[in-house]
């Protein structure tokens, strides 16, 4: 299984990526995404996309390249996104409103190619 369930509270006024079994939480916000599309067999897309943080986001220590990897259905449902360092999974998951930012990411710039392809 690919990943692990976190729980834990936040504290207050702390949000981040989500590291496993960490209870704090600081929230990072991308400004600028650039992503590559593939097929990866018969059912399912993969995004790989390239994160440039805002001003004042700051990537938890630990991670050296940021990126993300959305996985799609052929009809371009996202599946899944999962946060990847170098462009391999890490010990960290996205926090809902991190993921929402990739999700309207998606939906305006990456949906038409990926619905192209089927």
């Amino acid at each position: 299984m690919r990943w692990k369930i976190w729980c834990g509270p936040a504290r207050r006024g702390e949000r981040e990526m989500i590291e496993y079994g960490n209870p704090d939480i600081r929230e990072l916000r991308f400004e600028r995404f650039r992503s590559r599309v593939e097929a990866r067999g018969e059912q399912w897309i993969d995004v790989e996309v390239s994160l440039e943080l805002a001003e004042g986001s700051k990537v938890p220590d630990g991670i050296v390249e940021l990126g993300a990897l959305i996985v799609c259905t052929r009809r371009g449902d996202i599946v899944e996104i999962v946060p990847q360092d170098e462009g391999r999974d890490c010990e960290y998951q996205f926090t809902e409103q991190e993921k929402e930012q990739l999700r309207t990411y998606y939906e305006r710039e990456v949906r038409p190619t990926v619905e192209q392809m089927s």
